[in-house]
């Protein structure tokens, strides 16, 4: 059974990162933010910034698309998109299960101080994935974010690698 890993994190805990790195074990990225770069360009430059979600929308739309035709082939996913909202995290977590997968979720916790420091770097950038993030926007993500449970089915990211594909492999195995 193929896992989907799916990442949950607000702008800049680093799941395009660790996205990333599972790529370079196997696992088939998907990601929602560079493809609505590819297709739109960068956020608040090349379109309003208040057009975004309705760009968004099908490519969210398209991806889930591919994450089950990835999932039904047999092939491990991760999935580069913050899930910041339970209910999305439901939808797609049933999405992997109805195409034949084992989702996992991994957070990737980060404070505000962390956060403004990454992004502060990060929006000097311009492709993909350097969204810029003033502060103000960072505390209003913040706000629309829905922390997940601790009930035990979600893996906490570290930022150490080698325990994350340790725990992805028991998860493989337990189906827990």
């Amino acid at each position: 059974m193929p896992l989907a890993v799916l990442l949950l994190g607000i702008t800049g805990s680093g799941k395009t990162t660790l996205a990333q790195a599972l790529a370079d074990h196997g696992y088939t990225r998907l990601s929602v933010d560079e493809e609505v770069h590819r297709l739109h360009g960068r956020y608040g430059v090349d379109y309003p910034e208040h057009t975004y979600f309705e760009r968004q929308r099908p490519v969210v739309e398209a991806i889930r698309h591919r994450f089950a035709k990835e999932l039904e082939a047999g092939n491990d996913i991760v999935l580069d998109y913050g899930l910041w909202l339970r209910e999305e995290r439901d939808a797609w977590q049933q999405a992997a299960r109805d195409a034949g997968g084992h989702p996992v979720v991994v957070y990737l916790p980060a404070s505000r101080e962390e956060l403004l420091k990454r992004l502060a770097e990060r929006n000097m950038r311009d492709d993909a994935n350097a969204l810029t993030v003033t502060p103000e926007a960072l505390d209003d993500f913040f706000a629309r974010f829905d922390p997940p449970a601790d009930d035990g089915h979600i893996i906490v990211y570290t930022g150490d690698l080698a325990v994350l594909m340790a725990a992805l492999s028991t998860k493989r195995y337990r189906r827990a």
